[in-house]
């Protein structure tokens, strides 16, 4: 494997968009190769200040144009070599093989050979979980996070995650590398469960500025109903004191795809249904909601109120 090529692929590995086999090639690469591992701390780096940004939601008409454009791409790009045919398009060569049964037996066992070998290197160069060490890790350097679990009647909690290889650390919730985990978890990992996981344990620090602040981006932008309704859940008791929390419940009784998350968000702005926002709010979902019980539910709430002159 070629640095080109595993630092053309490099933002995909961080994003966790790879194939498997491409993923563990490009580990093996990066553990031979100093300028690509530079390359992909550099990455991690520069992904890890980027989460750290406020997310806004691009416009429809920019991603109309946007998909027009992709549309145009595709349409206009030329077919390449024989050999990006070959990587890209395994079909098309693999076609004629059929009008010759003699070489696609004997290609059959060339594979059947070559899986059993790479069979035997994964296993003898697999590498154990690795206890990481005392302090907080380095949140460039975490690839993702594989389970969160809490023991039952304590407050520890243990943490698998990856680098280039998985690690453990385990400790309490007010441990730092507990919450940093924690925090990267609910933000960035590919695994709704562990970002459930995560989330129901920030709940209980939610004081914390980092820790709202990570409920906020799971109730806006997570795409699992359930971690949404999570954070939520943990946000509610801010919902009068903090503005911004009033804002994301608003948002998310307005604009969620998900009727018990609306439901519920409409019922933790009780202590705010006097604010003239939230009035507004009640008003277009009592006239127009396309959800019958949260219409009804708005119309309740507004005959409750008394009138402002």
């Amino acid at each position: 494997m070629k640095c080109e090529w595993v630092q053309e692929n490099i933002l995909l590995y961080v994003y966790n968009e790879l194939p498997d086999d491409a993923r563990y090639e490009l580990e093996q690469h990066l553990a031979r190769c100093v300028e690509c591992a530079a390359e992909l701390k550099a990455s991690r780096q520069f992904h890890a200040e980027i989460s750290r940004l406020p997310v806004e939601e691009p416009s429809p008409n920019l991603l109309a144009s946007s998909r027009m454009r992709l549309q145009e791409s595709l349409e206009t790009t030329e077919q390449g070599g024989f050999w990006q045919r070959l990587i890209f398009d395994p079909g098309a060569w693999l076609r004629p093989i059929k009008f010759a049964p003699a070489l696609a037996a004997a290609i059959l066992i060339v594979g059947f050979a070559g899986g059993i070998g790479v069979t035997y290197q994964l296993m003898s160069n697999r590498s154990p979980i690795e206890v990481a060490p005392a302090g907080a890790p380095d949140e460039s350097s975490i690839a993702g996070i594989r389970s969160v679990d809490q023991k039952p009647g304590s407050d520890q909690i243990s943490i698998k995650y990856d680098t280039l290889s998985t690690q453990q650390v385990e400790g309490s919730l007010n441990d730092q590398r507990i919450q940093q985990l924690l925090l990267f978890a609910a933000r960035n990992n590919y695994n709704s469960g562990v970002r459930m996981d995560s989330v129901d344990l920030l709940t209980q620090k939610p004081n914390d500025v980092n820790v709202r602040e990570a409920l906020l981006y799971a109730l806006r932008y997570d795409s699992n109903p359930g971690v949404r309704l999570k954070a939520l859940e943990g946000l509610g008791p801010y919902v009068k004191g903090d503005v911004r929390v009033r804002d994301a419940v608003l948002e998310a009784l307005v604009n969620d795809s998900n009727p018990g998350l609306r439901t519920q968000a409409l019922h933790l702005l009780e202590p705010c249904w006097a604010d003239g926002s939230v009035r507004t709010v009640l008003r277009k979902l009592a006239e127009n909601d396309s959800n019958q019980y949260i219409r009804s539910q708005a119309r309740n709430v507004l005959a409750q109120m008394p009138e402002i002159d």
